[in-house]
């Protein structure tokens, strides 16, 4: 057990969770924003925990466990279940010891034993019913979120909105270029912007809110005892061909979509929407990484806008 001060996380589930004292707590890793660890409990069960130094838990971990809730509301597939997520006091104590310089917050999970790649046909059928469940909201048929969160260490603004065309223009592709600030890709990217443009890519398309994961790629995807397991979403409630554009970077093979598209049919115009959303995500990764994702950005702007 950690001597000193014990951390806003032991201290919470100490106190609420009826585990006993957390006997050990062991570094799980982490990102360039967040630490994880893995937390014994006297009676056994072991949480899984992520803590941001600061950070405000309204602006980190809310949108995380709302995300986790949204998709777990589903019952279609597998996600880890939260318990709590919270603040980090200044001068309070850290996970494993020592004493925070600067507050942050905290988010205490369940503990999945993760193992490898999935079923791949079992993963895509999942995320269809995922997709087709009715979202648990009163804002009727509305796209956007409970709250903002963030897309890897990039905040993702989710205010509701009545048009889905319109809130893909506005809160993904305007935010995140004007983050870029690059003059070039403004540009190219100005025909797609103006009013009456995007909407030419769904034509003949009916777009529902879904629940989306929000950034699933292979690192969010694992097996559980042989199921299916989603994790570290960015859920916003969207058109749920927008889960795609994280597919370059999340190797789904013939079973995964031939299974997917079974439960959900391929539409019309899905390519032309597949580089719209892909879109979306390497700006972000412009964003976190630059590099050549510029040069990605440029060739699907180039694309898009050819096919205006």
């Amino acid at each position: 057990m950690q001597s000193g001060k014990p951390d806003g996380a032991t201290e919470w589930i100490e106190s609420n969770l009826q585990l006993g004292a957390v006997t050990n707590i062991k570094s799980a890793g982490g990102s360039s924003w967040s630490s994880t660890y893995i937390y014994t409990t006297e009676s056994g069960p072991k949480l899984f925990v992520k803590t941001a130094m600061g950070r405000n838990p309204a602006g980190m971990f809310q949108g995380e466990a709302l995300g986790l809730r949204a998709m777990q509301a589903t019952g279609a597939i597998h996600v880890p279940e939260v318990f709590h997520f919270g603040a980090l006091p200044s001068g309070g104590g850290a996970p494993g010891g020592g004493a925070l310089r600067g507050g942050g917050s905290f988010i205490v999970m369940e503990y999945l034993d993760l193992s490898g790649r999935c079923d791949q046909a079992k993963l895509g059928r999942q995320v269809a019913h995922m997709h087709l469940a009715a979202p648990q909201h009163d804002h009727g048929a509305q796209f956007g979120f409970e709250c903002d969160n963030t897309i890897g260490g990039t905040p993702q603004p989710n205010p509701w909105e009545d048009d889905w065309v319109e809130f893909f223009r506005k809160h993904r592709l305007r935010h995140q270029l004007g983050l870029a600030g690059n003059s070039r890709l403004n540009s190219l990217a100005e025909p797609l912007l103006q009013p009456g443009a995007l909407e030419k890519f769904f034509d003949g398309v009916e777009v529902k809110p879904s629940v989306l994961h929000g950034d699933l790629w292979s690192g969010n995807i694992a097996s559980v005892d042989g199921e299916p397991c989603i994790f570290d979403p960015a859920t916003y409630y969207g058109h749920h061909e927008a889960e795609w554009g994280m597919s370059w970077c999340a190797g789904f093979g013939t079973s995964f979509w031939a299974a997917y598209h079974e439960v959900i049919p391929r539409a019309p115009g899905f390519d032309v929407r597949a580089d719209l959303y892909t879109l979306y995500h390497k700006l972000n990764h412009l964003n976190l990484f630059g590099g050549g994702y510029a040069g990605d950005c440029e060739r699907l702007l180039s694309r898009l806008v050819k096919r205006l």
